[in-house]
């Protein structure tokens, strides 16, 4: 059906129709162009189930997030100057074997002398390098040898990890807190002379170690302090024993598979235990060519620990090395062990002759000062040490 406007009646009918719906529109469209002007769009939230086109019962509405506060400003850089930078790192450290060496081959430091200036200070040290079964044995010794010279020396233990905690020392101890990350070792086998590269690379993180001794838990001080750091340091050489030995013990155990990297004739054999600089100290704990040879071919019957060292350095140092070691031991009795002393064989004799009794060089001077450190002495030789090395060696009381 159709409307027409020339109906009278109908268009009256039309216009009572849709003039309250037409207000109606209009006051809805008013009150939601008014809200668009309140609340502006970005301001409405949509349901992510939604789908165009929607109903304006759909909309939510959501409180507008409060603005956040801005990041506070960063805290200004702390000062790393020189002396910072010198602070060795804590003995007890948990790097993995290959990086403590790596890390320990950055640090050659070319030029030998520190700067000295308000911050810093040129101390040159000595590290005494302890290899032990369970700690130093005859610690109370050594506890005067190191009194009133703090800040000259550092010390450093590699102790067999299952013996006893190192809380036993005590924190009084100069011993305390020296024990570094260590693993087990066998006599002749090569982890001697790998615990020996662990205790040089953790001493040569302290830029202020200059020399490096190697020693026992049976060794012992023939000198005071003064009189072995002023030898030490005024040394043109270094003191690792070094010498060609015809027959079995020496070049009988040369094995053949190690040419073309090392020859019959650079073979050498000397004592373990040993005296470096800083520049060899370096060179020992960042060599890969000859040591992964003797890791190879020098087995237990070879000790590795009698050969190394002294082959190395008699390949790549020759010159700058005295081949005498410092530390004394008697092997007048045999065996494949020196003379061992027990509390009985210390006297005032013996370590009058120890302390004098040889012949050497000491930078082209001859001398009979030529041991600084003696071995093979017993935990129950302590008392009788105690009672006689004092007074001989002038320690500080």
């Amino acid at each position: 059906m159709t409307i027409s406007s020339s109906n009278p009646k109908l268009h009256i009918h039309f216009k009572s129709f849709f003039s309250p719906f037409l207000l109606f529109s209009a006051g809805l469209a008013a009150g939601f162009t008014l809200t668009l002007f309140i609340f502006p769009f970005p301001f409405f939230q949509f349901s992510s189930s939604l789908s165009l086109p929607f109903t304006f019962n759909q909309l939510q509405l959501s409180p507008s997030p409060l603005p956040s506060s801005p990041p506070p400003p960063p805290p200004p850089p702390s000062r790393v100057g020189l002396k910072e930078f010198l602070n060795p790192p804590p003995v007890l450290h948990d790097m993995t074997e290959e990086e403590l060496l790596w890390r320990a081959s950055l640090v050659p430091r070319r030029i030998p002398k520190l700067p000295s200036t308000e911050t810093t200070t040129s101390t040159r040290k000595i590290a005494f390098l302890f290899l032990t079964k369970d700690g130093v044995s005859l610690a109370p010794l050594w506890e005067l040898f190191f009194k009133g010279y703090a800040g000259l020396y550092s010390i450093y233990v590699h102790r067999t990890p299952s013996s006893s905690s190192t809380s036993t020392v005590d924190s009084s101890s100069v011993f305390y807190g020296r024990s570094i990350p260590s693993k087990g070792v066998k006599w002749g086998e090569p982890s001697m002379m790998e615990a020996e590269r662990r205790l040089l690379a953790n001493a040569l993180l302290d830029f202020s170690n200059e020399r490096f001794i190697l020693l026992s838990e049976s060794c012992i001080p023939l000198f005071n302090f003064s009189t072995v750091y002023n030898y030490l340091m005024g040394s043109k050489s270094t003191f690792i024993e070094a010498y060609d030995l015809p027959g079995p013990v020496g070049r009988g155990r040369y094995n053949p598979k190690m040419r073309p990297i090392i020859k019959l004739h650079q073979w050498r054999k000397g004592s373990q235990w040993f005296e470096m600089d800083r520049t060899i100290a370096s060179q020992v704990i960042s060599d890969q060519k000859y040591f992964s040879v003797f890791q190879k071919f020098c087995k237990p019957s070879c000790y590795m620990d009698e050969h190394y060292l002294p082959t190395f350095v008699g390949i790549r140092f020759p010159k700058t090395n005295s081949n005498r070691t410092l530390t004394w031991v008697d092997w007048s009795r045999g065996g494949a062990h020196p003379t061992r002393f027990v509390r009985t064989d210390v006297t005032l004799e013996l370590l009058k002759r120890l302390r004098n009794g040889g012949h050497c060089e000491y930078n082209g001077v001859k001398t009979n000062l030529c041991h600084l450190f003696a071995r093979k002495f017993m935990a129950n030789s302590l008392n009788r040490l105690l009672m006689f090395a004092p007074k001989l060696m002038h320690f500080n009381r």
